[in-house]
């Protein structure tokens, strides 16, 4: 594979530190700019980051000298300096689509961690291993934009990594509906415990637009390429509920399912243990060798023992058994910065390199 240079489009903030040290030694991805606000434009990367590095192993050395530039002036100067960005700004919602765009119109194209294009009709949001498909309506996507290298594609939003990838090999036995409850880590709100005190010996019964995400999102990631554009599936309906739990990475589901045609415990086990994707095929570098890992045990998976399964980058899974109301019921667990932030932008850029779409 030959090698690329990458922007980081928010670097400053957790995802955009985790973006950092996943592309310390990537084999493909050579990160030429970082880009954050004004207020950090012309420092060091060392010096705008300062007090706010959130994790517990050290700045990457290579970064710490490299100048930040500024994600919203400098965008005639970056773009002549990467091959394509991934962007994770903290930004309003509406600045963010427009920034993406204009990246996008300038020949760059943006692999974004950010919800602003998620439901934009010819923008796929995609988990490689399960709708890997979608990216070819960034062709459409080309054509309403002007554009011949520039466009966007999204990963979706972290809570779903916890339940989607579960509920995905299962859809063979036609799931009617299914309910979810995650249990999100603080990191998901970029939050650390020194920065969300309020967190401690505490459950927050609410994420702002957690749910509706968590309810909709699935079904643009089912759903078909039409006429150009990405058009969601009608069903399966989810309901859920989304809660901030003092953890510090990983976000648990307890999920509850019922099916057209009810599988065996052991057809689902099956389904889960053999199933793979494109970025298993493919060998990608993100990819983990084993995608979903069931745990036999009744404690199992926990957050702090289990998230960082094939690197972080595995979906784990336990206590499946019958349900009174449902079917069946079952908790999974994925690491929400790691499979559900950043780690799933870089995997969807492999995959997008790996079928020529940076070329």
């Amino acid at each position: 594979m030959k090698q690329f240079n990458v922007g980081v489009i928010g670097a400053t903030g957790m995802v955009g530190q985790r973006f950092m040290l996943l592309l310390e030694n990537h084999p493909w991805f050579n990160v030429t700019v970082l880009a954050a606000s004004a207020r950090s434009a012309g420092k060091t990367y060392a010096e705008a980051v300062g007090e706010k590095w959130a994790f517990d192993c050290a700045m990457p050395e290579k970064y710490r000298s490299m100048s930040v530039m500024d994600a919203e002036a400098d965008i005639d100067e970056i773009a002549k300096k990467v091959d394509f960005v991934f962007c994770a700004v903290n930004m309003d919602k509406a600045k963010i689509r427009a920034l993406e765009e204009a990246y996008a119109k300038k020949e760059v194209p943006v692999v974004s961690n950010n919800s602003a294009h998620r439901f934009t009709a010819d923008v796929p949001m995609v988990i490689p291993e399960i709708n890997p498909e979608h990216i070819e309506v960034i062709a459409s996507q080309k054509a309403r934009l002007g554009t011949k290298r520039g466009f966007i594609a999204v990963k979706s939003n972290c809570s779903l990594q916890s339940y989607v990838p579960l509920l995905h090999p299962l859809k063979a036995f036609g799931i009617k509906q299914a309910a979810v409850c995650t249990y999100q880590a603080i990191s998901g709100a970029g939050k650390t415990f020194k920065t969300m005190p309020e967190i401690l010996d505490n459950v927050i019964p609410y994420i702002g637009g957690e749910e509706e995400k968590s309810e909709k999102e699935p079904l643009k990631i089912w759903g078909k390429l039409e006429n150009g554009e990405i058009v969601s599936a009608e069903g399966p309906s989810i309901t859920a509920q989304c809660l901030r739990v003092p953890v510090s990475d990983g976000h648990t589901a307890a999920v509850f399912v019922s099916f057209e045609k009810k599988p065996s415990k052991e057809e689902i086990l099956s389904a889960w243990a053999n199933y793979a994707g494109v970025p298993q095929e493919l060998k990608l570098p993100s990819a983990p060798a084993q995608f979903i890992r069931y745990f036999e045990e009744d404690n199992r998976p926990q957050a702090k023992l289990d998230r960082m399964e094939g690197n972080g980058m595995s979906v784990t899974a336990g206590r499946l058994r019958e349900d009174t109301v449902f079917d069946y019921k079952f908790v999974g667990l994925s690491h929400n910065t790691l499979r559900g932030a950043a780690g799933g932008a870089v995997l969807l850029a492999e995959l997008l390199a790996a079928k020529g779409y940076f070329d």
